[in-house]
């Protein structure tokens, strides 16, 4: 067995880990409590503002999101969940890109129903996202495709994606050939088992922390044209 990690060799207190929250960050002390008004005019403007100011204040990846989809494939349905990135944003929905063969694409066809979360502890937020997705059309992924740098596209040609591999080397053989293959090719194309889903929300919720674990929690349900919002106890 490999020697652990020194800096890991005491074991953490996890139970004493606490945060007092009151987002430093954004406004110290007196930033104002979430309300309802805050999303007066959707749920889609707070969620892009919340990721721009966590853009601007040097979050790594601030689209980043946890998605969560359901497995069928055992003796019960089970949550699976996985870190994406959010790469469109409507009032419509959240869109991401992946492999349709991938556990997340197999599962979403089976169930199309999923979660995504994006979450900033450094400003004390969080955004829940939940409802029934959707393959976006062919002409979105290819719009999406063309920004992709030549080394993701080449990536997304060369694994098949959630699938085993023996070894490291085997991935890095398979990508040498696909970079051979692609070789004379300025437009590499989408692959035909690749592209992007919208999560079309039918509830999003709005956290932000606040001290004695006190949470403001407020969320939007949508039904068709109908839309309501509730304020939770945290």
């Amino acid at each position: 067995m490999r020697d652990l990690d020194p800096l890991a060799a005491a074991a953490p207190d996890l139970a004493a880990m606490r945060v007092d929250y009151g987002n430093p960050l954004v406004a110290p002390a007196d930033e104002p409590d979430l309300d309802p008004d805050w999303v007066a005019d959707g749920w889609e403007p707070l969620l892009r503002n919340w990721i721009e100011q966590a853009r601007r204040l040097g979050v790594a990846e601030p689209n980043a999101m946890v998605l969560a989809t359901v497995s069928l494939t055992g003796p019960a349905p089970r949550p699976v969940a996985r870190t994406v990135l959010c790469k469109g944003l409507s009032p419509e929905g959240v869109t991401f890109y992946t492999n349709y063969d991938s556990a997340k694409g197999t599962q979403l066809a089976a169930d199309p129903y999923a979660a995504a979360s994006f979450v900033w502890p450094a400003l004390a937020r969080q955004v829940h996202v939940r409802g029934v997705t959707e393959r976006v059309p062919a002409d979105v992924t290819a719009a999406y495709w063309a920004q992709r740098p030549r080394e993701s596209r080449l990536g997304a040609w060369a694994s098949q994606q959630s699938r085993p591999i023996a070894s490291r080397a085997d991935l890095d053989r398979t990508l040498a050939e696909t970079t051979a293959r692609f070789a004379d090719v300025d437009d590499i194309p989408v692959p035909p088992f690749w592209g992007g889903y919208l999560l079309r929300p039918d509830e999003v919720e709005f956290w932000q922390g606040r001290h004695g674990r006190l949470h403001n929690r407020i969320v939007v349900r949508i039904d068709g044209d109908n839309t309501t919002v509730e304020r939770l106890q945290p």
